[in-house]
């Protein structure tokens, strides 16, 4: 295994129903640790060059407004195979999909309200988590 790090997004209609802490301690509980966090309102640029990868999809205008709709809690974590791991706890994009117990089947209520956001592989994960932490806002933690 890997130590490795990755981005994850507690979305606005996470946030807007107070669902931060539950959140954190599924993060938590699967072995993940947060080195860093930041409650933001994102711009509408920084969504749209955050989910430029999406530009030519036909969601990307509602993803940005969805995403610049209310506050953020963007977080950078650490931990064994954190990538695969995160994508684990979450969850299947479509929350009817997905597993019991993951953070996507408990709080979301739609594919795009799907509570959260993750890395999708090691590379997007630095440069997803430079997006939003520069040099020195990241700090290590003991396993």
């Amino acid at each position: 295994m890997t130590r490795e790090r990755t981005l994850s997004i507690i979305k606005p209609d996470a946030v807007a129903k107070d669902n931060i802490g539950s959140i954190i301690q599924k993060l938590e509980k699967g072995g993940l640790k947060v080195v860093a966090a930041r409650m933001i309102q994102m711009s509408e640029k920084q969504a749209q060059d955050f989910y430029a990868v999406h530009k030519e999809r036909p969601f990307y205008g509602e993803l940005v407004s969805f995403m610049t709709s209310g506050p953020v809690l963007v977080m950078a974590l650490e931990g064994e195979d954190a990538v695969a791991k995160n994508r684990q706890i979450m969850g299947a994009t479509d929350w009817t999909k997905s597993e019991p117990g993951t953070i996507r089947r408990e709080f979301a209520t739609s594919v795009g309200e799907n509570a959260v956001h993750g890395s999708d592989s090691k590379e997007n994960a630095a440069i997803e988590i430079e997006f939003f932490f520069k040099n020195g806002e990241v700090c290590p933690r003991k396993r």
